[in-house]
């Protein structure tokens, strides 16, 4: 009986074509960026004309330091530097004999050698009632040089104000607040989100030079936005301090956390309280006059430029406080009780909390008074960035699509995208933000109802278009 014969060699193994290796998963920016960008988009598209109007009246804002000093050089200096400089108390009887209507509310006596002393005068006719009358009275003659209508401690002057009105409220007073704090609220989140799109994106595609159309305009405004959002971001944060709703809610917080900002006491002290203390006549010279009151503070060394403001009542004392807002600060303050002339109460700016400090630092950097002219250049070229940005940004929308409409949006759906553990500790965090920043939150539910709503129409319309098409292949022929 034969048997096949056996193989004694392993049959060789069938060639299979190679296992391609897994692609890696995306990572979770993958499924964030489009959420990021369309949220760009809209903020960019709806808010920017509220950041252009608050660009440009920053920008000018920010020029009117400089400005005013022009304008108002009359008033503003001597025209010869004396000798020596007469009692402050002979200054003010000098203003008020030039200007006797309403009240002495505070003395700011010259500054600088060449700069004049400035009675304030409060509750004069035909002066905003938020202002007062600034009377300026040269120190070394007494000759009035000329009064002029001021606002706010920094002592701006008519053309300034005029500008920093516009610039906060465009002239439509607590209602027109509103433009500026929506900008302030969303130019942080519109920066943010420009950082994170520009940094996503390939380096090859962020270049500028050698491109042209879109991409051109795509590589300059990210340029420009890298460039500036911290500035953005630090605008967006100090003018928040001092908004309507935001900053009611940050002065809120900080007097919660002990943080707020502390003043001096101007109770007049011991028995002498109400002694030669206020009085009707509307002049600033009450117990131990000006003089003696300005030669205690300078005791406890309060240096110029200083405020004196005289007693409120017959139970208050002076206050003398130190109004320099350029770096070094000098904010210290002190009482002196109008009897005795002796200072009662003193506050010193080093003993302020340190969210106090900081927001006293922000606000005056961000209004440029804290560096003086460097300042004001640094946010000019801020203004100036954010208003080439915004009309960069409304060109790469014009650019994305020219068809029936201005530009095509950002495709719907991107939060679909999120993953849970990242989208449900976001709208949390989104809708803590919103409490507190309301100009933030309520736009933001506007922005997704109506994008919601929109998209239900636009889903009906094409289940409305379908439908005839598919019962037409679906009809028999006859």
């Amino acid at each position: 009986m034969s048997t096949a014969p056996s193989s004694t060699k392993d049959e060789a193994p069938k060639s299979e074509p190679p296992v391609p290796a897994p692609a890696p998963s995306p990572g979770p920016w993958a499924s964030l960026r489009p959420l990021v960008l369309r949220l760009h988009f809209y903020a960019g598209v709806f808010v920017a004309p509220f950041l252009l109007v608050a660009a440009v009246t920053g920008f000018l804002y920010a020029g009117a330091f400089q400005a005013e000093k022009l304008v108002y050089a009359h008033e503003m200096t001597v025209a010869k530097v004396g000798d020596t400089e007469l009692p402050i108390s002979e200054q003010v009887a000098a203003a008020r004999k030039a200007h006797p209507e309403g009240t002495v509310s505070a003395v700011r006596p010259a500054p600088a050698d060449d700069a004049t002393t400035r009675v304030l005068l409060s509750g004069v006719k035909g002066v905003d009632p938020d202002h007062t009358l600034a009377v300026f009275v040269d120190p070394y003659t007494g000759k009035v040089r000329g009064a002029l209508e001021q606002y706010g401690s920094t002592g701006a002057l008519p053309l300034r104000t005029w500008i920093d009105d516009f610039h906060r409220d465009l002239h439509l007073g607590d209602t027109g607040r509103l433009y500026s704090e929506l900008a302030a609220s969303w130019l942080w989140v519109i920066a943010g989100g420009g950082l994170v799109l520009w940094f996503s994106r390939r380096r090859a595609l962020r270049k500028v030079r050698g491109t042209s159309g879109r991409r051109r305009t795509l590589g300059l405004h990210g340029t420009v936005g890298v460039w500036a959002a911290a500035g953005f971001v630090f605008l967006s944060a100090t003018g928040l301090t001092w908004s309507t709703y935001a900053g009611a809610n940050i002065d809120t917080l900080r007097t919660s956390l002990g943080q707020a900002t502390p003043s001096v006491s101007a109770a007049a002290g011991g028995d002498h309280a109400g002694h030669g203390a206020a009085t009707s006549s509307g002049n600033a010279e009450h117990g131990v006059g000006l003089d003696k009151v300005l030669a205690a503070a300078r005791s406890e060394g309060l240096t110029d430029p200083v405020e004196i403001v005289p007693p409120a009542d017959a139970e208050s004392a002076y206050v003398v406080k130190q109004v320099q807002r350029s770096w070094p600060e000098k904010q210290d303050s002190v009482a002196v009780d109008p009897a005795t002339g002796e200072v009662t109460d003193t506050l010193r700016f080093a003993d302020y909390p340190l969210l106090a400090k900081l927001t006293r630092w922000g606000i005056d950097l961000h209004t440029g008074i804290l560096f003086g002219l460097v300042n004001q250049l640094a946010l000019m070229a801020l203004a100036l960035s954010l208003i080439l940005l915004i009309v960069w940004g409304y060109r790469m929308w014009w650019q994305r699509g020219r068809g029936s409409s201005f530009g095509r949006p950002i495709p719907r759906g991107a939060w679909q995208q999120v993953p849970p553990q990242i989208l449900v500790p976001g709208v949390a965090v989104i809708a803590v933000l919103g409490y507190f920043v309301p100009l933030l939150g309520i736009p933001l539910a506007g922005f997704l109802v109506a994008d919601v709503v929109l998209g239900e129409i636009a889903h009906r319309r094409r289940k409305g278009a379908a439908e005839p098409a598919a019962k037409q292949r679906t009809s028999p022929r006859g």
